[in-house]
């Protein structure tokens, strides 16, 4: 069955619409649960306006292989029979489907708006509502536990100091928390309708901003996106420099969660060295483009900036520098008996609740599960300088914490290899038109975990859909999994070791 419902795909690769199969309803669905069981994972779910109809597009990860399925359906209805009943990876896209398209998937367990706006097709959308009505955010029914002595918690979704906007409703007996709801939406800006018809000159800036705390990463998934489109190949000195970027980028905000959390239990030392250190990391992007977040760094074709050899050798001495405050910082942090007991044993979610969820990035590594871009789909300089996956099995609050210091390491020793041998090449590649009627799927390693943009482009080669999947996306349920059976004082301690986007997941 699968054979002809899917079409073999590969990061970065693009596609000719007309080459990917599609299929009925029923194989679409019975080939994507059963993909997906054998051990795929849903990278991406997704609906198209098509006017009269809806078209969805799946794309199914095969990470030990390093390969990517696509199928795509049509639907003639305004309701399908969900797939989340028996493939909990789609609970959340099929909750994004509905709220877009205005398509209910029957039998979903937990149906409800993830963001509350308006349909992005006329009539009615999939709750009832007037399409062309504006819901107001965080307005609806919350789940409710019964019972004696059960009590509900409300957090948000304003929160003390400079947080983004969230809502958390717990469900308590006691200081026993049975059910986290995390209600988002408060950051929606519409991002992926407001790019269709592009590229336009915005619409790097839009990527840019997608989730601010990682401009490098949706930048580098957006030029991936077009190179592949448009058939340029980014210089070797250029795919160096991104990935010098990315991991600048996953060591500031590695070094800031560490901090966080050390922060979080009281523990004062790591959490002012860490705080100070962050800023060092983010300084040397600054000192490549200006800009501390990486932006104005990545373009299509290669990269805005270059690192002359004066500037390397000063990057490499501020970057050995700052490993040994780091390592100094994190020693405190681990050998502190106090806060490894604080750690040890909060907010676990294991190997099966992880891969069920199709947890990404150090969330999912530090549930056991040896899934990372760079190395199962590496592209750009990932394809030629291999980092180690790290993980950890245990999935709690110290599992994520540990993981996140062994992947600095690795990057630091990756950053530094990297300036003392850029390749003596142009910094960028003349962009050409993007191809018409074609189809991408660009994966990164985000220091968050996977970056997900798949782009399909129209008659003209503009975007007729563009998707972007943030790591958030994936793992914002298992947050409220984490939770389930522990205290509510655990909630900031948790939150943080997640430490998820809200914005990148509002798009």
């Amino acid at each position: 069955m699968t054979a002809r419902v899917f079409t073999a795909a590969r990061n970065g690769v693009a596609l000719e619409l007309a080459t990917i199969a599609e299929s009925g309803f029923d194989d679409f669905r019975g080939a994507v649960i059963e993909r997906v069981a054998a051990g795929g994972r849903l990278v991406a779910l997704f609906g198209q306006d098509q006017g009269s109809s809806v078209g969805l597009t799946a794309v199914v990860a095969d990470d030990a292989e390093g390969r990517l399925a696509v199928a795509r359906t049509t639907l003639d209805e305004d309701h399908y029979p969900a797939l989340t009943p028996t493939c909990p990876q789609a609970h959340w896209f099929e909750r994004e489907i509905a709220e877009q398209m205005g398509v209910k998937p029957q039998g979903h367990p937990w149906l409800k708006p993830i963001r509350f706006h308006r349909s992005w097709r006329p009539g009615l959308d999939a709750w009832g509502r007037a399409a062309d009505v504006d819901p107001v955010p965080g307005v609806a029914d919350f789940f409710r536990v019964e019972g004696e002595e059960v009590h509900e918690v409300a957090v948000g979704p304003v929160h003390a100091g400079v947080i983004e906007p969230g809502h958390f409703r717990f469900q308590c007996h006691g200081e026993e928390v049975f059910h986290l709801e995390v209600s988002l939406g408060y950051q929606h800006r519409d991002v992926e309708r407001q790019v269709l018809g592009g590229p336009r000159k915005l619409t790097p800036y839009q990527m840019e901003t997608a989730a601010g705390d990682t401009s490098v990463g949706h930048m580098t998934a957006y030029a991936q996106a077009l190179e592949a489109l448009s058939g340029v190949r980014p210089p070797a000195r250029a795919q160096a420099l991104r990935g010098i970027a990315l991991e600048l980028e996953r060591l500031a905000n590695h070094t800031g969660d560490l901090g966080a959390l050390a922060g979080d239990v009281g523990y004062l030392p790591t959490m002012s060295f860490c705080g100070r250190i962050r800023g060092d990391f983010l300084n040397m992007t600054a000192a490549i483009c200006g800009s501390r977040f990486g932006r104005g760094l990545v373009r299509p074709g290669g990269t805005g900036f270059d690192v002359e050899a004066p500037l390397a050798k000063e990057i490499a001495a501020r970057l050995a520098a700052a490993e040994r405050d780091l390592e100094n910082a994190v020693d405190l942090l681990f050998g502190t008996s106090s806060v490894v007991a604080r750690f040890e044993g909060t907010g676990r979610v294991g190997t099966p609740e992880a891969r069920d969820l199709g947890l990404v990035g150090p969330a999912a590594r530090a549930s056991g599960l040896e899934r990372d871009v760079r190395h199962d789909h590496p592209t750009g300089i990932y394809q030629y300088a291999h980092v180690p996956v790290m993980t950890s099995h245990y999935g709690d609050v110290n599992a994520r914490a540990f993981v996140r210091w062994l992947e600095s390491q690795q990057s630091i020793e990756f950053v530094s290899e990297r300036l003392e041998a850029l390749p003596e090449t142009p910094v960028r590649a003349e962009t050409k038109p993007l191809a018409a009627n074609s189809f991408v799927v660009s994966l990164v390693e985000g220091w968050r975990g996977e970056i997900c943009h798949v782009a399909i482009t129209d008659s003209s080669g503009r975007f007729a859909r563009y998707k972007i999947v943030d790591p958030s996306f994936h793992n914002w349920f298992a947050l409220a999994l984490a939770l389930r059976g522990g205290a509510i004082s655990d909630f900031p301690l948790c939150n943080k070791s997640f430490n998820l986007s809200y914005c990148g997941h509002d798009l």
